[in-house]
Parts: C-alpha cells; sequence; structure tokens
C-alpha cells in the first residue's frame, strides 16, 4: 500500500521517456465531442464505502484524490489540458502538457486528476496558486512544485471514442499506455479488493487523498452524470469556538478558530446545527470581549471570504469543541464544511497545539 502512494510522487532524477511520434497525418481526427472541452462522468457522495455488488459487474475502487479534474487530449500535433468547467487550462499546467505531448500517442484522450505534492503530502494550495498569475509567471512555480497528473481513466486510443467500452476493457487499455509513462503522467491504483480499498481509505488520509471513488466494472463512460460514487475519509479532531453565526443562544453555524503565533485565525466553519447540537453549543458560550480580533461580519464562501456577508456573533474563543472533518486542508485551514460532533468541556484553549 504505502509503495503504491511512494510511487506517485515525483522524484528528482531523471527518467527515460520513450518517444512517441509528434504527429499523425494518417489518424482520424477525434470526434467532436472529445476535441475539448470534454464533458466528465461524475460521481454521487455516499456515506460508506459501497459493497462489493454495489455496482454493475462488481465495484472497483479508486483513491479519491485532492487536485483538479483534468481531461488531456493528445490530437495530431498538440495537446490541450481541459478542466471539469470546460476552461482551457493548458497554460496553467505546462509541465504536464508537455510530458502529455511527449508520452501519449495521437488520438488520445484520458481523464484524470492533476495534484501537486508538498513532501508526503498533497497541496491544494499550490494548485490554486497555478490559477493566478499572469501565464508569463507559471514558469518559476513549475520549478519550485512540479505538477503530477494521475489519470484513471481512458476515453480515446487512436482516434477511437472508448466511451461506449466498459470500465474493465478502458482499464486495461490504460495500464498497457501508461506501462510505458514516466513522471508526472502517472496511473492511478485501481483494486476490486475491498479490504485493500479500505486500507487505503485509512491510510491514504494522512497523505490528503479524500477517500474512495467507486466504479462499475461494466459500466460506460456516461458524461455529465453522476454514475460513480464517492465516499469522504472523515476524523474528528477539535477546534476553539470563535464565533457563531446566529443568535449567541440559537447558533446556527459555528466558526471554528486555532491560533498560530498567538493569532486567532478563521480554521473553518460547520455546517447548520442540529436544534440539539445548537443547544448543546449555546450552553457552552460566551460573549466575547472588546479585545477579540475577529471583525463583526464574515464572508459565505471558503476561508471566510466571498463578495456575500453575514454577521459574526465573536464568543470569548475558550470553548473546545470536536468536529469531523475530511481531508481537504490547506494550510491548517478546513476547505470544506466541518461537522459538529460535541464540547469538550473536559479540554482547555491551550490542549491544541498551534497552527504552524
Amino acid at each position: 500500500m504505502k509503495r503504491q502512494l511512494t510511487e506517485l510522487r515525483p522524484e528528482p532524477r531523471p527518467h527515460r521517456v520513450d518517444a512517441v511520434p509528434l504527429s499523425a497525418p494518417g489518424l482520424p481526427a477525434l470526434p467532436p465531442e472529445l476535441a475539448g472541452p470534454v464533458a466528465v462522468e461524475l460521481a454521487k457522495p455516499v456515506r460508506a464505502i459501497p459493497a462489493p455488488g454495489a455496482l454493475a459487474g462488481g465495484c472497483r475502487y479508486e483513491p479519491k484524490w485532492d487536485g483538479y479534474r483534468l481531461v488531456v487530449v493528445r490530437e495530431r500535433s498538440s495537446t490541450r489540458l481541459w478542466s471539469k468547467q470546460g476552461r482551457d487550462l493548458t497554460d496553467r499546467f505546462p509541465d504536464v502538457a508537455a510530458a502529455a505531448l511527449a508520452q501519449l500517442p495521437a488520438g488520445t484522450v484520458v481523464d484524470g486528476e492533476v495534484v501537486i505534492w508538498n513532501g508526503d503530502r498533497l497541496d491544494f494550495g499550490l494548485l490554486q496558486r497555478r490559477m493566478v498569475p499572469a501565464a508569463g509567471r507559471i514558469a518559476g512555480q513549475v520549478a519550485a512544485a512540479p505538477a503530477s497528473y494521475v489519470a484513471f481513466d481512458l476515453l480515446a486510443a487512436g482516434g477511437e471514442d472508448l466511451r461506449g467500452r466498459t470500465l474493465a476493457r478502458r482499464r486495461a487499455a490504460l495500464e498497457e499506455l501508461a506501462a510505458r509513462w514516466a513522471p508526472p503522467m502517472q496511473l492511478s491504483p485501481m483494486t476490486a479488493d475491498p479490504a485493500e480499498a479500505r486500507q487505503w481509505f485509512d491510510d491514504f488520509r494522512a497523505a490528503g487523498v479524500e477517500g474512495l471513488v467507486a466504479k462499475g466494472a461494466a459500466t460506460r463512460y456516461a458524461p455529465g452524470r453522476r454514475e460513480w460514487l464517492k465516499v469522504k475519509s472523515w476524523e474528528t479532531t477539535e477546534v476553539l469556538a470563535g464565533g457563531v453565526i446566529g443568535a449567541l443562544d440559537r447558533p446556527s453555524q459555528l466558526v471554528a478558530g486555532r491560533y498560530r503565533d498567538g493569532e486567532l485565525v478563521v480554521v473553518g466553519r460547520t455546517g447548520p446545527l442540529s436544534p440539539r447540537q445548537a443547544a448543546e453549543l449555546a450552553g457552552a458560550l460566551r460573549p466575547a470581549g472588546a479585545d477579540h480580533p475577529w471583525p463583526d461580519r464574515i464572508g459565505t464562501g471558503r476561508f471566510g471570504g466571498g463578495r456575500l456577508s453575514v454577521p459574526l456573533t465573536r464568543v470569548e474563543p475558550t470553548t473546545v469543541v470536536e468536529v469531523s472533518a475530511d481531508a481537504a486542508l490547506q494550510a491548517g485551514v478546513f476547505r470544506h464544511p466541518l461537522r459538529f460532533v460535541r464540547t469538550r468541556p473536559d479540554l482547555r484553549a491551550d490542549d491544541l497545539p498551534p497552527l504552524p
């Protein structure tokens, strides 16, 4: 298991890459719907790892990578990278585009995820940095934090549309193609063994892998449809109650904080609280003093940002709360909503380690 994950990290030494033809004049053109942008199959969330027989032909399990969904379209003499939303991201990931041009035969369309490793963990923040600067400044980021492309499906080969084939057949063709790859082109692991999938689910979390995706071996690729199943890995952690949305005695959401270098920072927000959870939290809260560092309003977007804002009721940051969180963590901040578990009157604020 550890070996499989380690092999997906980029290595500093150069790799030999078998050259493929840069153009194929006699190759049929890709179907228009595969020339880009490309509609992708999606996954619907479930709460537990699907049973082996939950999908047609039996479940095949893959890690759920914390990156950007990206379809690589390798045409006769060029390569384009398309996001799930239909945006051309070729200029944002020139390292992946160059590798795909060198290693994929013309007429190939691959579905996968682009990720960036930071040591032993995936770093979504480094991916986001690729989206901000002008294209001319991307080279420095490529050198400092190269991207990897983790492929999990093959939509076309030799100009032929493979989406009508079963996943089992597409996967076999993808494995044959990937046998000649070198980083940053990678093949996502897949297993039919639920015990191995459970081990991935538990052990890969430390590397920032969000959970699992289950797909039916006998299913065909269904663009735009949520026929795959995804389950996220959640674990509990402790945060400080720094504020709430709503009244102090009737909070609707908890705004969580932690200390970094002595400063209380927003690290996340729970989803809506149930009446029982709201009553439990309200009973542990005290109004904030004048020295509370947070503003009177907080954005509705991730990390408390966004154009829209709502009133924030600040509270004394002494109440420790246990929450459940997925693996999507960026610089100590939770990117997805937290789940309220319980208050922790047995813990004090200084029992929580500071953020790095």
